[in-house]
Parts: C-alpha cells; structure tokens; sequence
C-alpha cells in the first residue's frame, strides 16, 4: 500500500500534460487587454475641469478655464523671442497685468504682492561656452502674508520666452499660465502662508537659461530663496513628470508624495536626464549651480513631436492638462511654502531618494540608504527563498538535492544564454535597421517596436527553454518544476545585476528590486500552499503576483515612449537612436517577459506558437522597408531642420584687414538621424551641396554660422549649399580699440563687437600661442577649455556694444605675425521682414513632412 501511494504521487508529480494549443492566444491577448484597459487609460487619466461659473462652489480650487483663457491670449503675442519687442514689451505688459488683475482679486488685508521688472546683464559658464546677456528682463512677484517673519522663500519658476518661430503655448506659456492662475487662488483666500513665495517670470530660459542666472546671481529677493520648483516643457501639455529632485534633500519628496494628486515621477527619468540621454537643459541647473538651491524640476512630455517648433500652438494642448497641473502645482506650492523645513533647508540634506510612481495611483519614495537596504534585504530574501525551494522539491520528489542543483545549473545556464541571445538579437536588430537607414520607423508610429524589438525578445527568451524541455520528455524533472527552476534561474541573473548596480550606487536598481519581490513572493505562496507541486495551480498565485509589476513595466514602457521617441528627432545624427529605443525594451523584457512568455511550453505546440514571435520580428523588419513605415507625418512627426541664410566674409592677417574672400549661401542644419532625407531636393536643380573640407581646414568653425553649442555636434551632418547674397543691413561691425604689448610675449588687445541681438564669437589663437586672460569669466581658461573659445552674446533692451579685452600670450618672445583668429557671427532670429525670394524659394523646396526653423545670419572672421 504505501508503495502504490509513493507511486501515485509520483505520478501525479511527473505528470507531463499541457494546456491545448488554442489557449495559447487567450493567454496573450489576456496580457494585451490589461495593457489597454489599465495601463494607457491610467497614463492618460485627467480630471475634469472646473469651470469659472463653478468657482463659487469650488473655493480655493484651481480653476482650470480661467487657466486655459489666459494662455489663449497669451499665446495670441506669437513668438517671443529675446530682444523682440513682443518678448521685452508685449509679454512684460501681459504679465504686469494679469499681475494687476489678480492685485484687485487679492485679500490684500491678508498678503503683500510686490512685483519687479529685473534688468540684468552677465555672463558664465554653459555647455563649454560662456554665455553673455545684456539687459535682458524677469518679471518677479513676491507674495507674502502680513504675519509672517520667515526669512526663508519659496520660488516658482518658469518662462514666457520661445524660440524663433514659435509662439511657445507649451513651452512653457503652459506653466506660466498655471503660475498665475496658483498665484490668484492663494491670494484671494485666507491661504495659510509661513513662507513667501517668489514667483519668476523668467523671460531669458531659451537664450539659454540666461533668466534664471541673472535671477539668483543678481536679485535682492534670491538671497532667500530656499527652494524651488521650477516648471518646463519638452512636449505640449500632458501630465508633468517630475524627473529631478534635491539633491540631497529627501524631505522635498516629502511634500511630494503627500500633496501631489496625480503623481507622475521617477528617479528613472532623473538619473537618465543627468547622464545625458535627454537633449534638453533647465533653469534648475542654474538654480541648483549657481545658487545652492535644493527644489523639484517638472515638465511636460506629451507630444514631444512639436516642441520648439511652429506647431507648438494653443489648440494642441490637452484640455484638461490645466486642471491637472493646476492641481498638483497648486496643492504643492502651499505645502512647501508651508514647510517648517524651509527654514534651513541644510538640517535636513540627507542624501539622494529614490522615487516612482505606480501608474499615477500612488507616489513611492524613501531615501538612498533606506532603497539600500531594501535593495539587499530583497536579494538575500530571495536567494533563501531559492535555496528553501531546492530543499522542499528535493524533499518532494525524492530526488538528491545535488541532481536538482545540477538541473538548476543547467537551466540557469540555458537562461543565461537566452538574455544574452535576446539581447544580443535585438541590438544587432538595431544595428541592423540603422545600417541599412530604416532607422526611426517608430517614429510616428511606435507600434513597430513591438515587432522590431518585443518580438525578437520574446522568441528567443522562449524558443531556447521550449527546445530544451521537448528533448526532456522522458527523463528528468516534471515540465512545472522545470518551468519554475527557470524562472528562479532568471530571478537570480536579476540579482546578480541589482547587487552590480547597489554596488555602482545606482538608484534606479529599485526597478529590477521590485520584480525580485514581486516573484520571491510567489514563490513563497506556493511553498506555504503546496501549490508548487500541481501541474497547474502554482500558475494561480504566480500569475497574480505578475499582474502588478507587469502594469508597473509596461507603464514604464509607454511613458519612456511617449517621452524618448519625440526627442530623437533631435538628438542629432551622431548616436544611433535604435540602440536606445532597442535597448530599453530589451531590459524591459527583461523584467516582466522573462516570467510570462516560459509558460508559453505549458500549451501544445509551443515551439511553434513561440517562433510565430520571431516570424512576427521578420515581417516587421519588411514592413520599415515599405512606405508604411516613412518616420515622418506633417505637423505631427516633422523632421527638423535649421536653414540660415548667411553671407560671409574672410579677411586677410594683413593691417588693413583685406577681405580675402565673400560668398553666400543657405546653411542646412538637419538634427536627427536622417541627414540625407532631402538629398532629392539638389537632383535635377541649380542647387548644389558645396565641398567644406577646404573651408573646415583653413577656417574658425568651417565658416559655418553656428548658433548654439549644439550646432558643433551637428557640424558634420549640416552642409553649404551656395546661393545669392541675403539683404546687408544691420551685421556685426568689430573694431580694436587697442592694441598693446605688456611684455615681450604678451599682448592684449581691448576689442567691441556691436550687431543684432544674438551673436556668436569664436577665439582660435595661432599655434604656440595661449590666451592667458580675458574680461569674461575665467573658468574656461583656468579648466582648459579646448580652442575656439565659444562666446554666445545676446541683448534685451541696451544694443551697446559689446566691449571686452583678450590677453595673449606667444611661446616665443621674438614672435611675428598673427596672433590669434576671431570669427563673429550675427544671428537676425526675430526679423523675417527681410527674408529674400530666393530663400523662401529655398525654403518652400523642403519636402511637407519637415520643419524648417530659419533665419538670415552673417558670418565675418579676421586673423589679428
């Protein structure tokens, strides 16, 4: 009896039956439909919008209407470009006064608003240029409540500015809208206030960031600021991500996690913004290097595609973004400037947090040691769990624990090879789709990654186990043990790499942390229910502990997409932007498919349902050849140019500073991975690109009339293509005020620049002579800036020259000749008036799916 009873369980252990083929699609689309039904509608929650009509049963509320009024007439000013007068007159008067109208809205027996216009000039350090600003203009506003003696501030920052051609509605008219919407509804309450809040208009962020600068470097009231939350824009409207926090002072969370209604934030998206995956800077730098200032920096993604372009209008925000954003804006900046932290905000930096959201439900946070130890209690746990398991299926079958260390081992070794394989397939599939230039086919229509990246990791994260246990049929664990000493094979791969991570100090290790968890917990309820040991039942509370991380990780994949995929149409030529797109959702799979796509062997016919994946990957890969798969749509997934209309100038070394040479032509810039897109425009035309090697060898900068520090990445992807003069009016004129020699190796020669409100300047001194001082600032010298020295010059209101001193210095005391080389270039980014017919000709060639940002710019060096 109690032999047959041993021979029956065993039996019931070894039983090999699987699920009918047929339920394999129900099993997939079961995972589909939790994406769709939870995951987009979670990502894409927005409340309703109160309306002005219902402000009365709605006291103290943001109102989102009278938001979304405002930044329809704000955005009415069109473009509002520094040294514009719709920047430095309309705006300022828009501002002061809405300012005024929310004065006569205000309890002023309870607060006090003051307001300043700030004119400042200055320079500094940014991108490896120094960056100089002559009287641009901030519109500040303090507000105060009449009992309060904090000495500590609050400050709100955002910009009115835009880039050339674009009215800015998104970026950022948005945030400021929101800002003077949070200003009127603390102000016309009996809002609780124990600090004041300083609100910055900043209307120098594009320039860039020359607003903010002159802000906490200049202000009276910046000295005390304590705090900031600093609100942009990369998309158009959509919920705010927060993606920067502190540094080092965990309690800013805090107040986050417990006032924000609809949190959208993740340390993911900070470590990967400072580690240069995001083509964007903000004015919390500024704030945080220049002033010391710990804050929260916040922006809108959604709709990435139309940031800084024409297209950023006011009809393609989201309406009930306002709300939203009103909300959690509003609700935050009463807390913080109600925190007693705010005092002296140092007692409390205690290093970096670890933050995220789930699905916007709930907001997670805990500082960087706490996400430590969790990190390590979470791994150890699971390799107890692992090593329980062992001893437990040992004690079950009868088998000895060294043959199912043994069967461990190899499993972990068919799973070590299938990551590696899939991932390897999957870059080698982006590789692949670049060199063959089918790259971005995702672009406009992110469904291709599926196919091109989801797949190939699919299949081969399920064809090698599925191979593996049909060759094991008669020998060997029960398939369900199999599946599960993978899965625990997969689990420890993951904990090998969080352990690396924890040890690299990498806070986003949470993320791998939590599917660790998540599955060490199943396991442990199937220890404790003994479900482990059915064919099928350890599938219950396996597949209910991968319902949440599976929400979690897709969740993460959709807003890394809806973020990153805009962004690499402008991220230059010079990284292959598959490999990010590719890569990220190799480690995603990593995370949640690892888990689903085994159980795919428990049906009929696995292998065969398994390969459908990489049929799937190859048909995909046909579809981006195919017209299907074009990366761009017209206003809705442009490809970007810059096209600058430029005449130039070179002049000889010699006294009277001959003109060596003129010409003209149209300067393209293309700033993403397809350069060559508009190559079909110079075939059969009287247009054509012209050789740069000469001029790239002989001349500052190739002679190109560079506009930002972003333009030298692109230098070798942009090309000259000649044509007709532009209309010379108003170009930069440079004189030597003097020239002297100091010492037998040093001169200095005392210079001024006058011209158009945006100018660059290029210094190149001659070989064997090093410039040793200059009246800007001394950084780039001092850390060995490489030449040319990059000054980026712009102006408001004051078009006074610009004077400055340049002291060289020459290895050889008994020198002759030139000293160094200076190219400036003047930029007319607000004056279209002047554009000629050949360039709107030019113009009007590009293709219907490009953005073209143009101007007319001039280009004059001299050898001195």
């Amino acid at each position: 009896m109690m032999m047959n009873s041993k021979y029956e369980n065993m039996k019931i252990i070894y039983n090999r039956s699987k699920f009918g083929w047929y339920w394999a699609p129900v099993f997939v689309a079961f995972w589909f439909l939790l994406f769709y039904l939870a995951v987009i509608p979670s990502f894409h929650y927005f409340p309703d919008t109160i309306t002005i009509d219902e402000e009365a049963n709605n006291p103290g509320r943001f109102i989102g209407e009278r938001a979304e009024n405002t930044l329809l007439r704000l955005s009415k000013i069109g473009p509002k470009v520094v040294g514009s007068p719709a920047n430095e007159q309309v705006a300022v008067h828009f501002l002061l006064s809405e300012i005024s109208s929310i004065k006569e809205d205000a309890r002023l027996d309870l607060f006090d608003i003051e307001e300043d216009v700030q004119v400042a000039s200055g320079n500094y350090v940014l991108w490896k240029m120094v960056n100089y600003y002559q009287t641009i203009q901030n519109v500040v506003v303090k507000v105060s409540r009449k009992n309060s003696n904090s000495s500590a501030a609050l400050l709100i920052n955002s910009h009115y500015d835009s880039v050339p051609g674009s009215s800015g509605a998104g970026d950022a008219g948005m945030m400021i809208v929101i800002m003077l919407e949070t200003m009127r509804i603390i102000t016309k309450y009996d809002t609780p206030l124990e600090h004041p809040i300083v609100f910055l208009f900043n209307g120098a962020e594009e320039n860039p960031l020359q607003g903010s600068h002159a802000f906490i470097t200049q202000h009276p009231w910046a000295k005390n600021v304590r705090a900031v939350i600093n609100l942009d824009s990369a998309g158009s409207g959509g919920r705010e991500i927060l993606f920067q926090s502190g540094p080092d002072h965990p309690w800013l969370m805090k107040y986050y996690g417990a006032n924000i209604v609809h949190p959208y934030a993740s340390t993911i998206g900070e470590e990967l913004f400072q580690n240069g995956f995001v083509p964007s800077e903000t004015d919390f730098r500024i704030f945080r290097d220049f002033g010391n200032i710990p804050g929260l920096d916040m922006a809108h993604s959604y709709n990435g595609f139309i940031y800084h372009t024409k297209f950023d209008r006011f009809n393609t925000i989201p309406r009930r973004t306002y709300q939203l954003t009103g909300n959690n804006i509003l609700s935050l900046t009463k807390a913080l400037a109600n925190a007693p932290e705010l005092e002296d905000p140092e007692k409390y930096a205690e290093g970096h947090t670890v933050f995220y959201d789930i699905l916007g439900w709930f907001i997670v946070y805990y500082s960087e040691q706490t996400g430590l130890i969790v990190n390590i209690i979470v791994c150890v746990a699971f390799i107890l769990t692992l090593l329980g398991y062992i001893w437990n299926m040992a004690h079950q079958t009868g088998m000895f624990r060294r043959r199912i260390f043994t069967k461990f081992g190899i499993l972990f070794g068919i799973q070590l090879a299938a990551v590696i394989l899939s991932m390897g397939l999957t870059i080698l599939i982006a590789i692949f789709m670049d060199a063959v230039n089918l790259s971005m086919a995702w672009f406009s229509q992110p469904w291709m990654i599926f196919g091109l990246y989801f797949c190939p990791m699919f299949f081969i994260m399920g064809i090698l186990p599925a191979m593996y246990f049909s060759r094991t049929k008669e020998h060997g664990l029960p398939l369900a043990y199999s599946i599960q000493l993978l899965m625990h094979a997969h689990c420890l791969i993951l904990t090998i790499i969080t352990i690396i991570m924890v040890s690299f100090g990498i806070r986003s290790a949470f993320v791998i942390m939590l599917c660790i968890a998540f599955y060490t917990l199943s396991v442990l309820l199937n220890i404790a229910t003994c479900f482990h040991k059915k064919n099928f039942h350890w599938l219950i509370p396996h597949t209910l502990c991968q319902v949440l991380p599976y929400l979690f990780y897709t969740y993460i994949c959709y807003a890394f997409y809806v973020t990153f995929i805009p962004m690499q149409g402008r991220d230059g030529a010079n990284s292959n932007p598959e490999i990010l797109i590719g890569g990220f959702t190799a480690l995603m799979c990593l995370l949640f498919a690892a888990f689903l796509v085994p159980l795919l062997c428990l049906f009929r016919k696995a292998k065969t349902i398994i390969s459908l994946f990489g049929v799937l990957c190859v048909v995909f890969i046909i579809v981006a050849a195919t017209p299907a798969a074009f990366p761009y749509v017209e206003k809705d997934a442009p490809q970007r140019f810059y096209a600058v209309h430029t005449t130039r100038t070179f002049h000889n070394g010699d006294a009277a500073m001959t003109v060596r040479r003129e010409d003209s032509g149209f300067y393209v810039v293309p700033v993403d991975r397809h350069p060559h897109s508009i190559d079909f425009m110079f075939e059969n035309t009287n247009l054509t690109k012209a050789d740069r090697e000469e001029d790239c060898e002989n001349e500052v900068q190739c002679g190109f009339p560079i506009y930002s520090t972003r333009w030298l990445g692109w230098r070798n992807q942009s090309f000259w293509v000649p044509a007709s003069q532009p209309i010379r009016s108003g170009w930069p004129t440079m004189q030597i005020i003097s020239k002297q020699s100091t010492a037998p190796d040093t001169v200095v020669f005392n210079m001024e620049i006058s011209g158009p409100n945006h100018m660059s300047m290029f210094i190149q001194p001659q070989e064997n002579v090093t410039l040793m001082d200059w009246s800007f600032t001394r950084l780039p010298l001092e850390n060995n800036f490489e030449p040319p020295y990059f000054v980026y010059f712009s102006y408001a209101l004051d078009p006074s020259p610009l004077k400055f001193s340049l002291t060289f210095k020459h290895k050889d005391a008994n020198w002759s000749g030139s000293t160094f080389d200076i190219a400036v270039i003047g930029h007319k980014v607000t004056d279209n008036i002047n554009i000629t017919d050949d360039f709107r000709e030019f113009l009007s060639s590009f293709p219907h799916w490009a953005h073209v940002s143009s101007w007319t710019s001039s280009y004059e060096s001299w050898r001195l």
